[in-house]
């Protein structure tokens, strides 16, 4: 039996299509992955900044309540 060589070019052809389309596609999805990536920190530091704000406001009224007379 003789290997058919144009199907075989055929063959690796169209797995060089598929390749370049998959490339493509994992092009795209890291290209939303790093859109993610970046809400995830945008997100950590807007909780951080969050716990900051009410540490800061607990403390102050903790320091009021510790200096204002029994009443």
């Amino acid at each position: 039996m003789a290997i058919d060589v144009k199907k075989l070019k055929e063959e690796r052809d169209a797995q060089k299509d598929q390749l370049r389309k998959l490339e493509v596609q994992q092009r795209e999805l890291e290209g939303k992955l790093k859109g993610l990536r970046q809400q995830e920190i945008r997100a950590k530091r807007e909780i951080e900044a969050l716990s900051t704000l009410i540490e800061l406001a607990e403390n102050k009224v903790e320091a009021t309540e510790a200096t204002s007379p029994p009443g």
